[in-house]
């Protein structure tokens, strides 16, 4: 397959497609979007398109804040650095199997970026909860 750098939405809806496909399967954090989250996949996923787009373009369409939305979460099933480190794992190998350039190193950064933030406010969370 060739690869070309994440260019446009019909690149970022294909990754974050890719990516969940993985996630939903996955036997470390699957049950975290299948049971925990109950998410609603028809809107949660055109969130995840306009997140991955703003992030990478920086459009203005997402409208959100993801902080809290897993803040809420980690209220219902402890976030813990497996899980956090099985997600980026997967969503860097979605970027690697099909994509390859400047966006695609990007995503990937942005990816570990969120990550780190996510684990350290949560953690901050739970030592202020103490």
């Amino acid at each position: 397959m060739q690869k070309h750098d994440i260019q446009q939405r019909s690149d970022i809806e294909l990754l974050v497609n890719e990516f969940y496909k993985k996630v939903l399967a996955d036997e470390t954090i699957g049950y975290i979007f299948n049971e925990v989250a109950g998410l609603n996949w028809d809107e949660h996923m055109p969130k995840m398109y306009d997140f991955w787009e703003t992030t990478l373009f920086h459009s203005s369409a997402y409208k959100g804040n993801p902080m809290q939305v897993h803040l809420q979460l980690h209220g219902k099933e402890a976030l813990k650095k497996q899980h956090f480190d099985r997600w980026l794992a997967l969503f860097n190998e979605t970027v690697d199997e099909r994509f390859e350039g400047e966006k695609s190193q990007l995503a990937k950064t942005r990816a570990l970026s969120i990550a780190t933030v996510m684990q350290t406010k949560i953690y901050q969370q739970s030592q202020q909860q103490q």
